[in-house]
């Protein structure tokens, strides 16, 4: 599904840090004769985004870029988060405060363009909101429970309370003493998608905003939004993304799927 010109008027930036402990070298992991930070980028290129740029922190990621026809920026090597280094990206891009910015994280290769889309069309609607992201209904009761599967609670608006690594929203009778849990509450908790669109002036005031508590204990930086007072929008779809790759196991996982296609 298109959509609107208007609605597409957007930057995709995609973080891409060289270092990774469980997979070295990631960005540049081959899939299929191309490299990861590539593959995202050719798929970010098939969403309505004006514009598809990699934030590197290594020439051989720009290097790597380059010969695919990909653009990319070098930016620092210290920053503390992806959002750090985007922001600095908007800078050398110069953006206007207003500009629309969609991170794409540079691991998921297997990104719906039409989430790209969908997640921009969000903020660009909700003028109330300084960010958008997107969650999905969870069918797991493993997944429920798994603190690597991020939750999010939303209000009546679609706009997010509260995002944890624990099982919310629980509900008072969810489990007997002493036995596993068979079900989930009605309706379905929400897993939280690590996709967001921001404007650029946000994503540039972002890292001088105070870390939160709440952030250091979730080892979520989205919280760090919500304890400032701001709002994030979020996008209701039906499944789940494809894959993301953090371990060798997620690259061949991938490697697998993309030789089916």
């Amino acid at each position: 599904m298109s959509l609107p010109t208007a609605a597409a008027d957007f930057t995709v930036l995609i973080p891409a840090r060289l270092a990774s402990t469980r997979l070295p070298d990631k960005p540049l992991a081959d899939i299929a004769g191309v490299p990861m930070v590539v593959r995202v980028a050719q798929r970010a290129m098939q969403s309505g985004a004006s514009r598809c740029v990699v934030a590197a922190d290594d020439p051989r990621i720009v290097d790597a870029c380059a010969a695919h026809g990909v653009q990319a920026l070098l930016t620092r090597t210290d920053h503390p988060s992806g959002s750090d280094r985007l922001a600095e990206a908007c800078a050398l891009l110069g953006l206007a405060d207003e500009a629309l910015v969609v991170n794409v994280q540079g691991d998921e290769p297997l990104i719906e363009p039409t989430l790209i889309d969908a997640v921009a069309a969000e903020l660009r609607r909700r003028d109330d909101c300084v960010m958008s992201t997107a969650a999905h209904p969870l069918d797991s009761t493993t997944d429920f429970l798994n603190p690597n599967v991020v939750k999010v609670v939303l209000d009546r608006m679609g706009t997010a309370l509260y995002f944890s690594r624990a099982p919310i929203a629980w509900w008072r009778d969810g489990m007997a003493p002493g036995q596993p849990m068979s079900t989930l509450p009605t309706p379905a908790p929400l897993r939280h998608v690590g996709i967001y669109a921001y404007r650029a002036g946000f994503l540039r005031q972002f890292p001088q905003l105070e870390p939160s508590s709440l952030e250091a204990i979730e080892s979520l930086e989205q919280l760090r939004v919500l304890w400032h007072g701001y709002r994030i929008a979020v996008h209701m779809t039906a499944h789940a993304p494809g894959p993301g790759v953090d371990t060798p196991q997620d690259l061949q996982r991938v490697r697998e799927l993309l030789a089916k296609a």
